[in-house]
C-alpha cells in the first residue's frame, strides 16, 4: 500500500506557518524584495524549476499555460532522481513548495506539485 504524500504549494510571500513543514523553493531565481533570513527556507532547488529558456518563453501570460504545463512535465521527466527524492521525503514529512509567481493558479509549483503526486 502507497503511502499518501502531502505536498502542499504556497506563495514565497506568504508568512510561513508551522504547518508548511519542510520549505522548499522551487524558482530558479530568488523571489524580488524577500531578504534570505525572511523565506525561512530548507532547500532552494533550482533544479527542479522550469528552465531559464521556458520561464521566458511562457512569460506568466496565462493563454501559453497549457504548453508551458507541457513543456515543463518534458522537463521534469529528466529530474526523475529529484523527483523521487521529494516523494519520499513527502512520504515521512509535510512538504511545501513555494513559489514567487503572482498567479496562485498559473504557476510551475502547481505543475510540479501535480507531477509529484502522479502514481509513479
Amino acid at each position: 500500500m502507497k503511502t499518501k504524500l502531502n505536498i502542499t504549494i504556497k506563495r514565497a510571500y506568504e508568512a510561513p506557518s508551522a504547518n508548511d513543514g519542510y520549505r522548499i523553493l522551487v524558482d530558479r531565481l530568488w523571489p524580488r524584495g524577500i531578504k534570505k533570513e525572511e523565506l525561512h527556507i530548507d532547500e532552494w532547488d533550482k533544479d527542479i524549476a522550469p528552465s531559464a529558456a521556458l520561464r521566458k518563453w511562457y512569460g506568466h501570460q496565462p493563454e501559453r499555460f497549457n504548453e508551458f504545463e507541457q513543456r515543463y512535465e518534458k522537463e521534469l521527466k529528466q529530474q526523475s532522481a529529484e523527483l523521487k527524492r521529494i516523494r519520499h521525503m513527502a512520504q515521512e514529512k509535510h512538504i511545501t513548495l513555494l513559489y514567487g509567481a503572482k498567479d496562485e493558479l498559473l504557476n510551475q509549483a502547481v505543475v510540479l506539485q501535480k507531477v509529484l503526486l502522479k502514481k509513479e
